[in-house]
């Protein structure tokens, strides 16, 4: 029999022997373990109940926190858990890891096991001024596994005159490394083989742009964009929450180098809200806990809010590795 402890109770292990002596009781093997700790985040839990009264947090599952609740609601399989633990190992030194390893774990697993979809969240409504002549089917099949070929799943998406893309992939004037949608640049739609080219810019009274008139033909071998976006037709609208780290510093914890304690090294930007996200209508069929990856966006996961809102929650549970430079 073996007794696995925290490396902080190896000065009690005398004490445990000799109780066991006294009581005449079979003494098993003690082997310690350090702590793993994680950067920019704390642990404790009297200090996460400050966060908590502070309002920093919302409660112990918030997505923010390495609760493990929290985890769970932020879309964390359990498998990615187990896997970036072992891959850890066992150690009596305490070690402290950067959440950028844990994300490269998460993301791994569900490069494999999270679904595509498209998802807009901030929609550009497009108006396809020659819908008409394309002859389209009024719904087309997408892949759920596309770099796979072999999982044969799929689920269908609407197609209309009407799409939406996010706003940053149109811009005024291209500049330098800008592969999308501009006035002189064409830009293909995934999936749908539709090149698009700009016709007319609509905008409000403050100067806004609201929407864009395109003019659309099949894409061949002439026509080739430089690059296809992700894009939604029909859509209903969902919330989708980005968590960052909760601090600034890897060591919240270092009183020399924060004197004023932990919770005067919150980071201000943990939570960007987008409220009017466009999802294609087949996703109203997920459960809490789901997980997707949003194309060309991240990996998501339907939030327990879900169950009382009138509408789809999702959380960042990571976001997708891409080239910094990447436009």
């Amino acid at each position: 029999m073996i007794t696995l402890i925290v490396s902080e109770f190896q000065s009690r292990r005398s004490s445990y022997y000799w109780l066991c002596n006294a009581l005449d009781l079979y003494t098993p093997v003690q082997w310690e373990y350090a702590r793993l700790n994680m950067s920019y985040t704390v642990t404790s839990k009297r200090k996460i109940l400050k966060l908590i009264q502070n309002r920093v947090v919302s409660d112990y599952d918030d997505p923010r926190l390495f609760t493990l609740t929290g985890l769970r609601r932020r879309g964390i399989p359990p498998e990615a858990i187990n896997k970036f633990v072992a891959k850890m190992g066992l150690t009596v030194a305490q070690t402290t890891v950067d959440p950028h390893l844990f994300d490269s774990v998460i993301r791994d697993h569900l490069n494999i096991n999270a679904p595509r979809t498209m998802v807009v969240l901030e929609p550009l409504k497009l108006i396809i001024s020659n819908y008409a002549d394309l002859n389209l089917e009024p719904k087309i099949k997408v892949p759920n596994f596309p770099t796979d070929p072999s999982k044969e799943s799929f689920h269908e998406v609407n197609v209309d005159s009407i799409v939406y893309i996010e706003r940053s992939d149109y811009k005024d004037k291209g500049e330098k490394g800008f592969r999308r949608l501009t006035k002189e640049q064409t830009v293909g739609l995934k999936y749908l083989g539709l090149v698009l080219k700009v016709v007319e810019e609509h905008k409000n009274a403050e100067g806004g742009l609201t929407e864009l008139v395109v003019y659309a033909e099949t894409a061949n071998d002439q026509n080739k964009p430089k690059a296809f976006i992700h894009w939604v037709c029909k859509p209903l609208f969902a919330e989708v929450r980005l968590f960052e780290q909760l601090f600034k510093s890897r060591n919240p914890d270092d009183k020399t180098a924060i004197p004023g304690g932990f919770l005067t090294d919150i980071n201000k930007n943990t939570l960007t809200i987008h409220s009017n996200c466009a999802i294609d209508e087949y996703l109203t069929k997920s459960a809490v806990y789901d997980r997707y990856q949003f194309e060309r966006i991240g990996f998501f996961a339907v939030d327990p809010d879900s169950e009382t809102s009138k509408h789809l929650v999702f959380n960042r549970t990571v976001s997708l590795k891409e080239d910094a430079g990447k436009k």
